[in-house]
């Protein structure tokens, strides 16, 4: 079981002409103990093939993150400065947030190693000490930390929190903006994901995003998971006028909470027009018993808002093939698992379509859920 990424150690190593690979500070003192840095110090110090990489190596019930570093020149012994500040955790812990942060210590050293000997100089070198006092201290207290070095330099680092990942996005799911569109830069994607944007309106699904932005489904997908994943879109069922919805315990919430109210409004109200808060809180009670053709012209934005939220649910069709009928086609689709949107997208019929085949189907029921 995954614990805590607390840091319980920052060391510093580097390769001694006479030595070999040592620790020369750690904080606390004496954590490590000499079996334990014996036995991963081939990791710490390494061969040309590893360094200036991130290597992260478990021993001891212990896990060591570093970046070992090699600076090339006459000046030193034997024509190199090898070095690692690193960080060092419980086994079980999830240290991939900690990872760019021991990248970037590498860096910031190597480039005070070139500008002034930061490294090389045993003077400047004893810094190091209340430098990683003060990152581990502070990393584990805040997750953030501000180092001033010397008068020009200073390193800011911060822990980047780490997103579960995403579901997986398929072809009839629809993307929604969690945000005004316009408040990101489309020149902070990649060129597929700008090529998609424009088509992502809340109402198209995956499949006809790749269709219309004339991009390969596979790519449509991956772009949009990597848009669900730093929560720019979230995901919704497909808006049909034979869409039927319930409530969920949560839209309680719309009626408790006023500052959902406000992001509801917000949401589903057209710049000069009004909509009343009493009038959208007993739209989500009602749309149980009302089928979508009959609120979706006005409120469709309403129930987007709903979804998004989880104040109410799409109460989705699945057909059961429950004889053996070679005719009910496409019969692997017909398992209880695949949904009518599902279904659709797969075989290019529409709802209509898969409704009239299935309702003349006596070999099929069809399942809500």
């Amino acid at each position: 079981m995954e614990i805590s990424s607390k840091i319980e150690c920052i060391f510093f190593s580097e390769f001694h002409p006479t030595l070999g690979p040592k620790i020369t500070y750690q904080v606390p003192e004496d954590f490590i103990s000499r079996e334990l840095f014996d036995t991963v110090q081939v990791y710490i110090i390494t061969k040309p093939e590893l360094q200036n990489k991130l290597i992260t190596v478990t021993a001891m019930e212990k896990k060591l993150i570093g970046c070992p570093v090699c600076i090339e020149h006459k000046k030193y012994t034997r024509n190199a400065l090898h070095f690692n500040l690193g960080f060092v955790c419980d086994a079980r812990a999830k240290t991939c947030a900690l990872e760019p942060i021991v990248k970037k210590l590498a860096g910031y050293l190597t480039t005070l190693e070139l500008e002034s000997g930061f490294i090389s100089n045993d003077e400047s070198k004893q810094k190091l000490i209340p430098i990683m006092t003060i990152l581990l201290e502070e990393l584990n207290a805040t997750g953030k930390c501000t180092l001033p070095i010397d008068e020009s330099n200073t390193i800011h680092l911060k822990v980047i929190e780490q997103r579960p990942d995403p579901p997986i996005v398929q072809e009839y799911d629809v993307p929604v903006f969690t945000q005004d569109k316009d408040d990101f830069l489309n020149s902070q994607w990649d060129l597929t994901t700008q090529q998609i944007l424009p088509y992502i309106d809340g109402f198209r699904h995956v499949q006809k995003i790749s269709a219309e932005a004339d991009v390969e489904l596979n790519l449509v997908r991956i772009a949009v998971q990597n848009l669900l994943y730093y929560s720019v879109v979230t995901l919704v069922s497909i808006l049909q006028y034979s869409n039927v919805y319930c409530t969920t315990p949560k839209v309680q919430d719309l009626v408790d909470d006023k500052c959902l109210q406000d992001e509801c409004l917000s949401y589903v109200t057209k710049p000069g027009k009004e909509v009343w808060m009493a009038e959208s809180a007993a739209l989500f009670v009602s749309v149980q018993t009302t089928s979508l053709g009959h609120i979706l012209y006005l409120f469709r934005k309403l129930i987007q808002f709903g979804l998004m939220k989880g104040l109410i649910r799409r109460l989705q069709k699945y057909p059961v093939k429950i004889a053996r009928d070679e005719r009910s086609h496409p019969a692997r689709l017909y398992t209880g698992c695949h949904s009518y949107d599902e279904i659709c997208c797969k075989t290019g019929m529409s709802y209509r379509e898969l409704d009239e085949r299935l309702e003349n189907d006596p070999n099929i029921i069809v399942c809500w859920k």
